[in-house]
């Protein structure tokens, strides 16, 4: 069994090994049954046996993701070189000083010169698969442009002209970008004004159908991409029901292509730029300077204000439109509602208006392009929960007897009772930090265990209260280094600003982000499964203290 398979664990040199890997096994697995001389091009390229060739055309069978390559972590902790400092330097030496050269050498060529050189050195060479494995290691643009020209490494591997792209499916692009609501939102309790939300849009290029959004008060993050990309993959029934919105269609589902993004520090974010390689999807920057190469979705942002514009409490687009018109006086609807008249505004009239692009509507256009191809072009993932959860961010934690502690806060459940205290290696923790109630560990073998407060009487917070409590802890001298301290401070907070009532539209807006942590959403929440991990066996015995 492969030892690991979870995306953000794996080292940068392995990461690369799977993506070549996958750029060779992919086209061979689309294939029904690839004859021995196509499997045997394969290994020739990559450098492996035939035996290993049809394992891993196995695997990604299985599990189509870029992961599911990654080699098995054996033998040596990765950051140890396996030949010794010195006998690495001589290998990278040859790598750098032979085999990037715009002669473009071949491998059978550098193994020579490998040898050569060691030999001159009275080293012991390395074998021809420690020499792949270097050479996979290598960053692809930079070896493109030392063996083929500057030229040829950004055709093939720099930014894509994005206004020439023409996708011939849906979900083949998606453009995603974010925009301050043009509106003033209220609090749920006294109506009181709390500030504009912000708003995160996809737009499927090929019918111009809203493939998703998310809107929040949160400023632009990982989480709203990855919260608008969930939306925007998954199927959206259960989303709609919850907001009493099933009469409404809106069939966008499966996974994108190619997503073209601007160049917010979020869309560069590990958590993203992985999570779209797991799904085999392309990651395009907008080139800076250039804003007309997210046409489409600037297009449907200005659609969609204008929309905002006749709604009680809009601060229209600039001053002069506004005039003397008082936003935030007139100002009437709560976060939720507004989300619930976006979700009417796109699917309910928006999808339904002739698109003059197209010539019709952009559901109609979504109906046709699906009924034409049978849906063969559409990729759904394989696990809706695990999807949500690859694009969140992620830090590695020790699991100990007690449990993991995350910002001083205990977890536990049973599910750690098998590594607690046993595994040397921390495991990955991935988690929302709008709400911090529950973390999810990723296990070995790639699959996330949520895992709750170890005090399940401690109520919901979002990772900013957290913040916000240990600066105020801070300033007033106070230590905020146990569970107790951290959860009193934060009610203490949570009570001054319900007191504060009708004071500042800061305290109001502070409230609402959120006083009680925002729950999952339902689509995404993890199902639990009666499954448990089996490689760890605990001891006969445990006594607790």
């Amino acid at each position: 069994m492969q030892k690991w398979r979870n995306l953000e664990a794996a080292g940068e040199a392995d990461w690369l090994v799977a993506l070549k890997r996958e750029s060779v096994i992919g086209p061979l697995a689309a294939q029904s049954r690839p004859g021995a001389q196509r499997v045997g091009e394969a290994a020739r390229e990559l450098g492996l046996g035939r035996s290993v060739v049809y394992d891993l055309l196995r695997r990604y069978r299985q599990r189509s993701q870029t992961s599911s390559l990654l080699p098995g972590k054996r033998g040596h902790e990765s950051k140890v070189p396996l030949l010794g400092a010195d006998r690495e330097q001589l290998l990278s030496a040859c790598i750098h000083e032979f085999y990037l050269k715009p002669e473009r050498p071949r491998l059978s060529a550098l193994m020579l010169e490998v040898r050569r050189r060691f030999a001159e050195q009275r080293m012991p060479p390395p074998n021809y698969r420690t020499v792949v494995c270097r050479v996979e290691a290598l960053d692809l643009r930079l070896a493109t442009a030392k063996r083929e020209g500057g030229k040829k490494a950004r055709e093939l591997l720099g930014p894509v002209a994005i206004s020439t792209l023409q996708p011939e499916h849906p979900m083949e692009l998606l453009q995603i970008d974010h925009t301050p609501v043009d509106i003033i939102v209220v609090d749920q309790h006294k109506r009181l004004p709390i500030g504009r939300p912000w708003l995160t849009l996809a737009i499927d290029v090929r019918t111009r159908m809203v493939a998703g959004f998310h809107v929040s008060l949160w400023s632009p993050s990982t989480i709203s991409v990855s919260l608008a990309l969930s939306q925007a993959v998954l199927p959206k029934t259960c989303w709609l029901a919850d907001r009493e919105l099933q009469t409404l269609e809106w069939p966008v589902h499966g996974l994108p292509r190619t997503i073209h993004v601007d160049n917010a520090k979020e869309f560069y974010a590990e958590a993203l730029v992985r999570g779209c390689q797991e799904y085999g999807i392309r990651l395009e920057h907008r080139p800076p300077g250039r804003p007309h190469f997210g046409g489409h979705i600037e297009r449907l942002i200005g659609t969609t204000m204008g929309a905002v514009h006749l709604l009680p409490g809009t601060t229209f687009s600039n001053v002069v439109e506004k005039g003397s018109y008082a936003s935030e006086a007139r100002a009437t609807l709560t976060l939720p509602e507004f989300e619930r008249w976006l979700a009417l505004q796109i699917a309910g009239v928006y999808h339904l208006s002739t698109h003059s692009a197209l010539g019709t509507t952009p559901l109609a256009a979504w109906q046709a392009e699906v009924e034409q191809t049978k849906s063969s072009s559409l990729r759904d993932p394989l696990d809706e929960t695990e999807f949500f959860l690859n694009f969140l961010p992620a830090v590695p934690r020790q699991i100990r007897r007690d449990g993991i502690h995350f910002y001083n806060i205990r977890y536990w459940d049973n599910v750690l009772s098998p590594w607690a205290g046993r595994l040397k290696d921390p495991l990955l923790v991935k988690y929302d930090p709008r709400n911090l109630s529950r973390i999810y560990v990723q296990d070995p073998n790639g699959r996330h265990w949520p895992v709750p407060y170890a005090d399940l009487r401690q109520p919901p917070i979002a990772l900013w209260e957290i913040e916000s409590a240990n600066k105020q802890a801070r300033e007033s001298g106070r230590r905020m280094n146990t569970e107790e301290a951290i959860f009193a401070n934060i009610l203490e907070q949570r009570q001054l600003v319900r007191q504060a009532g009708s004071l500042a539209k800061q305290r109001r807006r502070q409230a609402k982000l959120p006083s009680t942590a925002e729950p999952s959403p339902v689509s995404f929440e993890p199902r639990r499964s009666e499954a448990r991990p089996t490689e760890i066996k605990p001891f006969p015995v445990e006594i607790w203290e």
